[in-house]
């Protein structure tokens, strides 16, 4: 039986890191990339579950973790996942809109009130 992400307690969340954390180990070791980059995304998602969703805000500018380049900033919250845009590093907000899960949220660059 399926379960959402959403459904699971924190100890089976953790749990599922675990789980997800050797099935990246065996496909580095396999050199399967593809599933390597699949993996690391769950865990993304996964470790978003264990967050606070309502400790991100609209308008404020977080750090990317993994992307030192570029800087997120929030428009809204759904769930789990950032909906925003990335600055780069002249500060040029690029045009198109993603979701990020929050779990790639680094530390916060500056909040707008």
């Amino acid at each position: 039986m399926n379960y959402r992400y959403s459904d699971y307690t924190v100890e089976q969340l953790r749990q599922e890191l675990g789980e997800l954390k050797e099935k990246v180990q065996k496909a580095e070791q396999l050199g399967e990339i593809n599933k390597v980059a699949i993996y690391e995304r769950k865990m993304q998602v996964v470790s978003s579950y264990m967050l606070n969703p309502d400790e991100f805000h609209p308008e404020a500018i977080h750090e990317l973790n993994g992307d030192p380049g570029y800087t997120f900033k929030i428009n809204y919250i759904n769930g789990v996942m950032a909906w925003g845009h990335r600055i780069n590093l002249l500060g040029e907000q690029l045009e198109k809109e993603e979701a990020l899960p929050i779990a790639m949220l680094g530390d916060k660059v500056l909040e707008k009130k």
